[in-house]
């Protein structure tokens, strides 16, 4: 176990750290295309061989993971966002039509799969990194809100809540600055996986010309070409 995470901690640090360098230096431009050399094997000069546009492969991984991330961790934020305070808000209302308008459209948005829905909003908005962020962020919203609410309901019915509550808190206030609090390390954790989720969902939406648009280069369309 701790072998696989030191592995897993190394190979993200890695795409980070490319990501990262990227901005500031690749090996070659990631647009510039060179058709007598197309197709290299992998050598010196091109450490990772060229594509069919003779473009150099390293440097369009660098700035593909640029994109990669910056999607996926601004549709994590929209998931967040949107979804905890959803989430505090049910379970503050547990029973109330609040709670059931909210749980209802989360199991609306849980009936379809996650990429069949964002491909079918990136279809409708148009193609484009924005609205890959967009159709992204949509379905991680209910994944937070129902995160959120079902840790926060154990939190209700603990003694410093109801301290909090004869104290003449109202829920609003409660749900901030009592219940927020306690399920953040839970929130974080589901972060991460959500992270490592989206960046497959922005590949998968760019495999198929949805995603981040040429010469914007994307791992989806780096495996599309």
């Amino acid at each position: 176990m701790t072998r696989n995470l030191i592995l897993g901690a190394l190979l993200s640090s890695l795409v980070l750290l490319l990501a990262a360098v990227s901005f500031i230096w690749t090996p070659f431009d990631h647009a510039a295309m060179n058709i007598p050399a197309k197709l290299q094997t992998p050598s010196a000069q091109h450490w990772l061989g060229t594509d069919h546009f003779g473009r150099d492969l390293m440097s369009m991984i660098m700035v593909g993971a640029r994109t990669s991330i910056a999607v996926a961790l601004v549709a994590v934020g929209i998931g967040m966002g949107a979804g905890v305070p959803l989430g505090l808000a049910a379970a503050a209302r547990k029973g109330s039509w609040l709670d059931e308008l909210i749980m209802r459209g989360n199991d609306l948005v849980f009936a379809f799969p996650s990429l069949v829905i964002a491909i079918l909003i990136t279809a409708v908005l148009g193609a484009g990194a924005v609205n890959a962020i967009i159709a992204i962020g949509i379905f991680n919203i209910p994944v937070f809100a129902r995160i959120t609410r079902g840790a926060a309901l154990s939190l209700w019915e603990r003694e410093f809540i109801l301290a909090a509550r004869v104290a003449g808190k109202g829920a609003a206030r409660i749900s901030a600055e009592h219940i927020l609090p306690n399920v953040m390390n839970l929130l974080i954790v589901q972060g991460t996986i959500q992270f490592s989720l989206g960046i497959l969902a922005e590949a998968g939406l760019s495999y198929v010309g949805l995603g981040a648009q040429p010469p914007t280069p994307s791992w989806g369309r780096m495996l599309a070409d």
